[in-house]
């Protein structure tokens, strides 16, 4: 029996929710590294203009759908052309992935949280700390577990009750968190280095094109491009599950513009917090990316900071466990509303049975850096493990695929004004109506393929 659909009680709950799902690791692991590398001012200005293009495009292309449709993923696309069912199926495969492997990296994340708490932060810059970490095999298992039963608790609980109160309470305290470790790393002055938080922040914000060639530059398109891609839960099916919970006379464009300020703020805010600690302490040297960045160069920051090193880390590793947990309930929820709408099961049955699914391959991916560990080579050349392959396939393959695939059916096939008559049904103004179309029909899609092409290493 299928249950009467949910919605979000008002647009601000729609939009803390839907911020909550796009601001996630890849804000404070990846945009701050990609800033630094990339020129800094030049790489946020190149990110703004996409942020308000290609960004807005793709987020109000898949919230219309949900909302027009009242369908999952699963169900959606089916919904507005029988043929291109396919697409939903895709679409609901990458959350499927993505929440196991998640789920890992936010027991991580808590495992440092409780690192700093309990006042072991020096600790936890040791060298070898990381990796001895994840090639344990219990303690791993065991924070992906309390990180993924987090997750099922909020999702089982509903939209109102889970994901949108949740969402209240976790987003406000980010926000707090994120501002409150900025402002302190813009204050930290070392005398051993002879640097200051300030001059870190100067390295973030001013633009550098000292020997910048057309290579390079297309270089920062690229890299800004992935990461908003990658940042705004789109293609993942999560934008057209919470679009589908979306009031019909709620401002459909208003909403998706405060989405990107939230998290585009967000992650400006994360390069203030991390660029100007790592360049104090590091130089510029010290900005690496991903798990290299949060667990081995960040905690080395804290540690050079004597007893304040272990609050403000403990600050930090809270503001990260929140954004991720407010991902990883998203992610579910794109599974969940999919099976409830195609299969008709209850919300807390769907639930159960994808939280055990997720649990399996979680200590599966797990088992991957000790007793299952082997190393191959990717086509984009990065060496991977078991996590790796479930990223590398479920964002730099997969996701790519249902962008343009979105592109193409709304674009030519069911054409913008579907999306357009959906953003306007009730009298709201579509400023970048023109702009829009272009980018659908046009512009997005050839931008997918070349980062598609990317993903296989054509450019290496």
């Amino acid at each position: 029996m299928s249950e009467k659909r949910s919605s979000f009680s008002s647009s601000m709950g729609f939009v803390i929710a839907a911020a909550g799902s796009a601001v996630g690791l890849g804000n404070i692991w990846r945009f701050p590294y990609l800033a630094a590398k990339d020129g800094g001012g030049i790489f946020l200005v190149v990110y703004l203009i996409l942020a308000v293009t290609f960004g807005f495009t793709l987020l109000i292309t898949e919230i219309s759908i949900g909302r027009k449709t009242k369908q999952s993923p699963l169900t959606a696309y089916e919904q507005l052309r029988p043929k291109w069912k396919w697409l939903g199926v895709v679409a609901v495969i990458v959350p499927f992935m993505i929440l196991p492997y998640y789920c890992i990296i936010g027991g991580w994340v808590l495992k440092y949280f409780v690192a700093f708490i309990t006042g072991n932060g020096v600790s936890a810059a040791g060298d070898d700390y990381f990796n001895g970490f994840i090639s344990e095999v219990g303690s791993p298992i065991i924070y992906n577990i309390i990180f993924l039963a987090a997750t099922v608790f909020v999702i089982y609980k509903g939209v109102n009750k889970g994901i949108e109160a949740m969402s209240k309470i976790l987003m406000p305290i980010l926000f707090v968190l994120v501002i409150g470790v900025a402002i302190f790393s813009l204050t930290i002055n070392s005398k051993e280095t002879g640097r200051t938080g300030l001059e870190g922040f100067m390295v973030y914000v001013i633009p550098d094109v000292s020997g910048m060639s057309v290579k390079d530059f297309f270089v920062v398109i690229m890299d800004a491009m992935g990461q908003l891609f990658y940042s705004i839960s789109v293609a993942m099916g999560i934008m057209v599950a919470y679009g589908s919970y979306f009031k019909d006379d709620h401002n459909l464009v208003k909403s998706v513009n405060q989405i990107e300020i939230f998290d585009t703020l967000v992650a400006f805010l994360a390069g203030v917090m991390i660029i100007p600690a790592v360049y104090v302490f590091m130089g510029k040297e010290g900005m690496t990316k991903g798990p290299g960045l949060m667990f081995v160069a960040i905690p080395k920051v804290f540690a050079q900071m004597g007893r304040i090193g272990n609050l403000l880390g403990a600050a930090f590793f809270l503001m990260v466990l929140f954004a991720a947990l407010t991902s990883s309930i998203s992610v579910l929820e794109a599974v969940v509303s999919s099976l409830m709408d195609q299969f008709k099961v209850s919300r807390k049955k769907a639930t159960i049975m994808e939280g055990i699914i997720a649990l399996v391959l979680g200590i599966i991916i797990c088992l991957g850096y000790n007793k299952l560990f082997f190393n191959i080579k990717l086509p984009n050349g990065a060496d991977a493990q078991l996590l790796d392959i479930f990223d590398y396939i479920s964002n730099n393959i997969l996701m790519p695929v249902v962008a343009i695939g979105t592109c193409i059916l709304i674009g030519w096939i069911v054409k913008p004004k579907t999306v357009i008559d959906e953003a306007t049904k009730n009298g709201e103004k579509f400023g970048r109506k023109y702009l829009y179309i272009a980018m659908i029909k046009v512009v997005a899609p050839i931008l997918l393929i070349i980062l598609l092409l990317g993903a296989f290493g054509i450019f290496a």
